[in-house]
């Protein structure tokens, strides 16, 4: 594998990364409301997630759903469902800036809810698996391959996500008098994806 080679693939993962989607509204709903430093379990389980699609993506589990496509509504519908549960919290969620004891979301939640969105669309492993293969290095050992595509993914990943608290983290004056809407905002959207996921072809 040569440099030119990971340099690409780094930067097409970073492209994908800044695809807008359900962690990076996640990341950004958190880090708005608590700030960029808890927000980390967050992306933590949302990278926990990726790296789960990913791994699925390179074991062939895409290739069954290709092969068995009557499989892929009704995990599109379990997804759906996550992400319109995750919206109706954040709709009701109370706009209170500052402590995260104040608004009733843990660590473990957090962590939980970043790892459930980033594997709520099973679709992401159709599309891993036919973006990972122009980038496989037929050199490589199968435990090569996953240790250099995974890695590189979440460190695209991660970073974006980072930098996605970060920002959302200055929100957090505006939010002392915009908070309700803001969260309703974050809740809607999510909520819209989980009436669209099911739809998509």
């Amino acid at each position: 594998m040569t440099v030119a080679v990971w340099l690409s693939y780094f930067i097409a993962c970073m492209a994908l990364a800044c695809t807008p989607g359900p962690n990076s509204l996640l990341v950004l709903s958190h880090g708005a409301r608590l700030g960029w430093r808890p927000t980390l379990a967050t992306i933590g389980g949302g990278l926990l997630g990726f790296a789960l699609v990913v791994s699925l993506a390179l074991a062939g589990l895409a290739g069954l759903l290709l092969q068995y496509p009557q499989w892929l509504m009704p995990l599109k519908l379990l997804g759906g469902a996550y992400l319109l549960k995750l919206g109706w919290q954040q709709w009701h969620a109370v706009a209170v800036i500052g402590a995260e004891q104040s608004i009733g979301i843990g660590a473990r939640r957090r962590f939980r809810q970043g790892l459930f969105a980033a594997i709520a669309n099973p679709k992401v492993l159709l599309f891993f698996a036919a973006f990972l293969p122009q980038f496989m290095q037929p050199d490589l050992s199968f435990g090569q391959q996953w240790a250099w595509l995974t890695g590189g993914f979440l460190l695209a990943e991660g970073a974006v996500e980072c930098a996605i608290a970060l920002a959302a983290a200055l929100l957090r004056p505006w939010l002392q008098r915009h908070g309700v809407g803001f969260n309703r905002l974050c809740g809607g959207l999510f909520m819209l994806l989980g009436l669209g996921l099911p739809l998509l072809s």
